[in-house]
């Protein structure tokens, strides 16, 4: 045998496992059953699921999203809704409706240890990596442009997506993002990883609508309310519990570690906030002493503080409502929204 052969025989060899390792990264497309247990969640969705299977940290993972196309004549314009730590792609439902009835082509994932998307037991939770998943899944689907909508910890995600991905974001919108103030800087308490894990074990109907009613809401209970609240007790109750309360337990250290408020300057592009000004959401904020208590969540002034940091940035401010201004006031807020981006 040629030397030449011999090379090119070593070279394949090792090639191989680097190529399919490549191929693996980059994903593919396929479409999840209609009913039944998926990645622990058996909560029926409005649209038909596909799957988003992808190789990271060396696992074989999924992104359970919904794709949803317009209604009307399509824009040639596409909107991605990142959820928030409480919430999943069915919780975008009415944007999503309204966005569709704009002309908008409207993605909706589940983030990774979320909702119907893989419940990994091991996992560097960090914004990047999941801003990273999104932008990965977008490429996949083959889009180039996207108007990015995020809400709650999807908000702060969003903001990580902004500062790594500008050249594809044709508008940015924050929903009451977290992140708008460095929790930890402001004195919350360090709290472990295994304390968190319990706290999240034992998270039930009951817990969640108290925090939901007080943070969301504004002490307000609506009925309706009730869907998003069972959402999250059919995953935590469910065939992939403990393995779900630790990843959130991650989520929420992640989050508390990777303030993203210090980069608001480097924002480029044209940006919205949505801000319920009743909203005292604050991570860390029900462990840390009454002094730092008092000196987190105030949405009616961090809105303020952010639009003006961020270089091109507009606040939209509902006085009235809470974290939730999508779910709470759905009319008022999608008007606002829908006007932002029509102009």
């Amino acid at each position: 045998m040629k030397v030449s052969s011999v090379i090119a025989t070593v070279l394949a060899r090792m090639l191989t496992p680097v190529l399919e390792f490549i191929v693996g990264q980059a994903g593919s497309i396929g479409d999840a059953p209609p009913d039944g247990d998926l990645n622990g969640s058996n909560f029926t969705y409005p649209w038909p699921i596909k799957t988003y299977r992808f190789t990271s940290q060396l696992q074989e993972l999924e992104m359970a999203f919904m794709d949803v196309a317009p209604t009307v004549e399509p824009n040639g314009r596409v909107a991605v809704c990142l959820h928030g730590k409480n919430f999943c792609g069915p919780t975008w439902e009415t944007t999503a409706r309204n966005l569709a009835g704009e002309g908008y082509r409207v993605i909706l994932p589940d983030q990774v240890g979320f909702c119907k998307s893989s419940k990994p037991k091991s996992y560097q939770y960090t914004l990047q990596q999941l801003a990273y998943n999104t932008k990965n899944l977008l490429q996949t689907l083959e889009v180039e442009n996207v108007t990015v909508v995020g809400h709650s910890l999807g908000g702060m995600t969003a903001i990580r997506f902004g500062l790594m991905f500008p050249g594809i974001i044709e508008r940015l919108a924050l929903v009451n993002p977290i992140g708008l103030e460095d929790w930890k800087a402001l004195g919350v308490p360090y709290r472990g990883v295994d304390n968190l894990y319990v706290s999240e074990s034992a998270s039930n109907y009951t817990s969640i609508r108290e925090y939901e009613q007080f943070t969301y809401y504004v002490g307000q209970w609506d009925d309706s309310y009730d869907v998003w609240v069972n959402m999250l007790v059919n995953i935590y109750q469910g065939s992939q519990a403990s393995t779900f309360a630790f990843d959130q337990a991650l989520v929420t250290d992640m989050a508390l570690s990777a303030p993203v408020v210090y980069e608001f300057t480097m924002l480029q592009p044209r940006t919205l906030l949505l801000i319920g000004e009743k909203d005292n959401t604050a991570l860390g904020k029900q462990w840390s002493p009454p002094d730092v208590q008092g000196k987190l969540g105030h949405y009616d002034v961090l809105g303020k503080q952010a639009a003006a940091a961020i270089p091109n940035a507009d606040l939209i401010e509902f006085p009235d409502l809470g974290h939730a201004p999508q779910i709470q006031d759905p009319h008022r807020f999608h008007e606002a929204l829908l006007g932002w981006l029509s102009n």
